[in-house]
């Protein structure tokens, strides 16, 4: 049995980023002016060259290295951590040390006591002249 490491499957990578993206081959193409086919042949090749490479990734919108190390296990994780954030939000396990809706009253109340406060200073004008 061999221990070698199997190199990255580049082509793969930029297939699994585009996909992510929700990019079609022939936009991606026409990104980096070329056609559908060649995206495809990219695609399955192992490796891609480095300044094929850098067009790809600013089509994509990400750095090399984000394409020379895409991991799925990864991207999974982030969305997991994500989803788990917003899960914490949403259930009000947050850190919240006040009630929104007492704040919001309060600032409410404010402004109406400011109008109060103008209609008086009006009145007074008015029966001042």
């Amino acid at each position: 049995m061999s221990t070698a490491i199997k190199p990255k499957h580049i082509g793969r990578n930029i297939s699994r980023i585009r996909e992510l993206k929700d990019m079609k081959q022939e936009a991606l193409a026409q990104a980096i002016g070329t056609n559908q086919q060649a995206i495809s042949a990219i695609e399955n090749s192992e490796t891609v060259d480095e300044q094929k490479l850098m067009e790809i990734a600013k089509a994509l919108g990400v750095s090399v290295e984000a394409i020379k190390n895409f991991s799925e296990e990864a991207v999974f994780n982030i969305i997991g951590n994500t989803f788990q954030d917003h899960g914490a939000i949403t259930t009000g396990n947050n850190n919240c040390t006040f009630n929104p809706l007492d704040k919001v009253v309060e600032l409410y109340e404010r402004l109406v006591q400011a109008e109060k406060d103008k209609v008086e200073y009006l009145e007074k004008l008015l029966n001042g002249k």
